[in-house]
């Protein structure tokens, strides 16, 4: 059975009536998606902006509540879990943000904000259940930030202190320090140069190795996804319109879109290396 499994999954929005009596409008924003993903793969979800995939990807982890359909984390419904058990649930399901720089808390240290799940977490099961003195929360940051290439030196800083590819590092050591076993991964170097991109990719692939994970890697760019995807689904409008293994995807596409797609896109615009 797949780790994730999400079906015919819909998200509606409803515009307001605007001016000069423009009609509400109905806008699906993802409209009927079933995907499973399998533990420990990287499933690819490509597409341009707008397609739907960051809402798709959010309404798996109830970041956003879905209009219609089903999801199943480890043959537990997500889609009905009481507060408690969602909670539970997101020891094991993690997000990486696009934007390293909206997402860390500038009033909070390093330390904190690596922290931070483990203290909100502490006592609801898994490895680092449990109440968590303030050395031992101060030590599982510092050995989180070990494992993304930082020096443990960034716990008593602030985000401004650091880079963008910096700051992208600590999210992913907030999101890993729970130990979870699945991440989407929204966007994550899209926001980054092309260079500092390639060596975050590149840390996200030995952490999967690592520390067991299975991620939705969320991405407009074929390049990457090509990389460190094992499978590749591909979005349109809010709805898959292929989906199938990386090479086979690449090298013979299906669908027009996809075709497209691999044409609009620069072949070596990453240059992956280690």
């Amino acid at each position: 059975m797949a780790l994730l499994q999400i079906r015919n999954l819909v998200k509606v929005y409803h515009s307001d009536a605007g001016v000069l009596g423009a009609k509400a409008r109905e806008v699906r924003a993802v409209n009927g998606v079933s995907i499973d993903v399998e533990a420990g793969e990287t499933l690819g979800l490509v597409g341009e902006s707008g397609c739907g995939k960051t809402t798709l990807g959010r309404m798996v982890l109830r970041l956003i509540e879905p209009t219609s359909g089903a999801v199943r984390f480890n043959d537990q419904d997500v889609l009905t879990a009481s507060a408690r058990e969602l909670r539970r649930l997101r020891r094991d399901m993690q997000i990486i943000f696009q934007d390293p720089f909206a997402s860390l808390n500038p009033r909070m240290r390093v330390g904190q904000i690596i922290s931070e799940p483990l203290t909100i977490h502490s006592g609801t099961g898994g490895a680092n259940g449990g109440r968590l003195t303030r050395s031992r929360l101060r030590d599982a940051a510092a050995a989180m930030l070990r494992a993304v290439d930082l020096d443990e030196s960034a716990l008593d800083r602030y985000p401004h202190e650091f880079s963008g590819g910096q700051r992208q590092r600590i999210g992913i050591a907030r999101a890993l320090i729970l130990r979870p076993k699945f991440v989407v991964c929204d966007e994550p170097v899209s926001a980054l140069d092309v260079s500092v991109g390639a060596q975050v990719v590149n840390l996200l692939k030995r952490l999967q190795r690592e520390f067991g994970l299975t991620y939705l890697f969320i991405s407009h760019s074929m390049p990457v996804v090509r990389y460190c995807s094992d499978r590749i689904a591909v979005m349109r409008r809010g709805e898959i319109v292929e989906l199938g293994e990386t090479e086979q995807i690449v090298s013979a596409p299906a669908n027009d879109y996809t075709r497209s797609l691999l044409a609009a896109t620069p072949e070596l615009e990453y240059q992956f290396g280690g």
